[in-house]
């Protein structure tokens, strides 16, 4: 068995090293400008994700609808990214799937299940980590904004190495003893620096913030660390300083410490765990939407899980589409819209944390998801109408 793991080990190896000379070619981000249209993908996913994902594909068509007659935007439904269907076929993503999604330039996707130990299906890789694999979505990037709060947060995750790259790759060496392999490399952070200290730049912010465990994960965080470094010294004008993970979650409580934090980046993990923190200062994950960045694709999505329960409870309709929205405005202002995106953003934060006239519960002394984006497209339309005058 010990054999067995030394060339598992070795075939990582191998697979890696072929991956770092492909992200050493030079690769441009693709102009959505220069396209004469921009193809949407739609993905409902798993549990409630069908339901959410409608609402939002429902209030991006009514923004965008003279951009569809004019053939400028299309929207198209891909279906079959179910756990049924994956865990019929033992893959990640299906092949059929697979195709139809890259014939889209951006991607709006619900929340996907991903098997654990004693579930009723194959144990497939997540769905969610294999289209940031297949399509290159090396850039995890989430917002968070409370302005009564003083936080405005924009958080940078590597999402295509760290442990979740191979996360189904781990070796059972002998029935004591298992190994998972955490993978870091120097132009894979260093091109989700350059993203975040660019996003800096541009936005006017002042400092971004490194997040590890450098001291004690000494080879791969200490590179993280060592390249971010690098990268943001071409950065003058802008304070780098960087902070170990353990504190970090304690810090973005700290009523005083949080509102001096801005830009953030992150390995993959670590950046799962502080942003899900981060969002429940929000009003929890199930109001967070997330952006997945590539060169050639880009894909907008939820960051909570499918809720199953809901659906056998037949509570679905009942579930928050706040999310899957949230993303929608995230992708509008990707593919050039940022002004649909911005008053879509607005219209959000009216509808949960300033005005509130309805209450999304999850059950059925809340509001409907449907009834909930006819309020949010209600508030998109007074803000339009404000501007107008």
């Amino acid at each position: 068995m010990s054999r067995e793991a030394i060339h598992a080990f070795e075939a990582i190896i191998a697979q890696q090293l072929l991956r770092i000379e492909k992200l050493k070619e030079d690769a441009t981000f693709l102009s959505y400008e220069s396209l004469p249209k921009i193809i949407i993908g739609v993905i409902g996913g798993d549990g409630i994700g069908p339901a959410i994902t409608a609402q939002a594909q429902r209030v991006l068509e009514t923004l965008l609808s003279s951009e569809m007659k004019s053939g400028r935007v299309e929207f198209r439904t891909i279906e079959g990214c179910t756990i049924e269907k994956r865990a019929a076929v033992n893959k990640a993503i299906p092949d059929d799937v697979l195709t139809e999604i890259k014939k889209c330039h951006v991607l709006l996707k619900g929340p996907t299940t991903t098997p654990r130990k004693g579930d009723p299906w194959a144990n497939v890789e997540s769905a969610n980590v294999a289209m940031r694999k297949e399509l290159d979505l090396f850039a995890n990037v989430r917002p968070v904004k409370i302005p009564e709060l003083g936080i405005d947060w924009t958080f940078f995750r590597e999402n295509t190495e760290c442990l979740y790259a191979m996360g189904s790759q781990g070796v059972h060496v002998t029935d004591d003893l298992a190994v998972d392999f955490r993978i870091i490399t120097t132009q894979g952070t260093e091109r989700i620096a350059r993203l975040a200290y660019e996003y800096a730049r541009a936005n006017g912010k002042k400092r971004v913030t490194i997040v590890t465990k450098a001291n004690v994960v000494k080879a791969t965080d200490g590179k993280f660390l060592e390249v971010c470094k690098a990268v943001g010294a071409e950065y003058p004008e802008i304070e780098t300083d960087d902070w170990y993970i353990d504190i970090m979650t304690a810090k973005l409580i700290d009523e005083k410490r949080r509102k001096q934090f801005q830009v953030m980046i992150l390995p993959n993990l670590y950046g799962d765990i502080l942003t899900d923190e981060a969002a429940e200062l929000q009003g929890g994950v199930g109001t967070a939407g997330s952006a997945n960045l590539g060169t050639r694709y880009a894909m907008f999505e939820a960051i909570h899980g499918s809720a199953p329960r809901m659906v056998e409870e037949g509570r679905d309709i009942y579930a928050d589409p706040s999310s899957v929205i949230r993303a929608g405005a995230m992708l509008l202002g990707h593919i050039g819209y940022t002004d649909l995106g911005d008053r879509l953003s607005e219209a959000l934060a009216i509808c949960t944390t300033t005005e509130k006239r309805l209450s999304m519960t999850g059950r059925s002394d809340g509001a409907t998801g449907e009834a909930f984006a006819d309020y949010i497209l209600e508030k998109v339309g007074e803000l339009h109408h404000d501007d107008g005058k």
